[in-house]
């Protein structure tokens, strides 16, 4: 118990000033950039609100549960299916907050690759179902927006945002996530999974077959995923567990089956898929 907490006190000493600024960061996100501005750019045709939708995602901190709702609701008040789509794929991937954080615990280049691989799975997503399954939703509702009175003190808002809301969203699947990576450097050994997977591609499918199902939100895959690298998972795999890990779990799979049809469901679990694992092997290879 005393090894298990001295490891837990380790992550949490790597992780805390690249959280606390991730939390500051998403903050300041959360009152200059609202749903209602994200949503009057969503809708129309063509590749413009399908970019749009990659674009705004990246930095928002929602997990692939808490973009459920919002993207529904951009659906529902006229985003097309395709920007839906698409912002369903690129926001649970990463957050301001798990992006500062990929460089505490993995350097530049993870942190650079993570926006740029939900961006590339975002756009893809949305180019397939503008080609496949294109349209809008039966009902669809113009509806006004009815503006609260707002509270005079931005720094108020941005700080409440930042360290009581975000923490208190997010802190049961991060401390999960801190626990489970502490009982991995605690019980299994350094080169564990050296020589276990026949090739790379087969470690990065295992990985992928593990991760879709599973529910872990941007932030709290990180230290996971550190733990299995130290262990002797490949850079490829562990990409491929921070991509798919957040951006799929059951509930958003059923939910968009739902919201957004098969066909939907189909693109965007094949754009999750494809992308981590093609980013995987140029991981693996460079």
């Amino acid at each position: 118990m005393v090894n298990f907490l001295v490891e837990i006190f380790k992550l949490l000493q790597q992780m805390a000033p690249y959280l606390m600024l991730g939390f500051l960061i998403a903050g300041v996100l959360s009152v200059f950039i609202s749903p209602s501005n994200i949503q009057k750019h969503l809708s129309g045709k063509g590749l413009s609100p399908i970019l749009k939708a990659s674009i705004f995602g990246i930095p928002l901190p929602l997990c692939s549960c808490g973009v459920i709702p919002v993207a529904a609701s951009l659906y529902r008040k006229g985003a097309n299916r395709s920007a839906a789509t698409s912002f369903l794929v690129s926001t649970p991937q990463t957050g301001i907050d798990s992006i500062i954080l990929s460089y505490a615990f993995f350097g530049p280049i993870f942190m650079m690759i993570r926006p740029i691989s939900a961006l590339v799975a975002g756009l893809l997503s949305g180019i397939l179902t503008e080609i496949i399954n294109p349209g809008v939703s039966d009902n669809y509702t113009n509806c006004n927006s009815h503006n609260n009175k707002k509270q005079n003190n931005i720094l108020y808002k941005i700080f409440h945002y930042a360290f009581i809301t975000l923490p208190q969203d997010i802190a049961k699947p991060l401390l999960t996530g801190i626990c489970i990576a502490a009982l991995i450097s605690l019980f299994i050994p350094n080169d564990f999974f050296m020589g276990k997977f026949e090739s790379s591609i087969f470690e990065m499918l295992s990985i992928l077959i593990i991760s879709i199902p599973l529910y872990v939100c941007a932030t709290a895959s990180i230290p996971i995923a550190a733990a299995l690298m130290l262990k002797g998972v490949s850079a490829g795999a562990v990409f491929v567990f921070l991509m798919a890990g957040p951006a799929t779990n059951m509930a958003t799979i059923t939910t968009i089956w739902s919201t957004l049809g098969k066909k939907s469901t189909a693109i965007y679990l094949f754009s999750v898929s494809s992308v981590s694992i093609l980013t995987g092997i140029v991981m693996n290879t460079f």
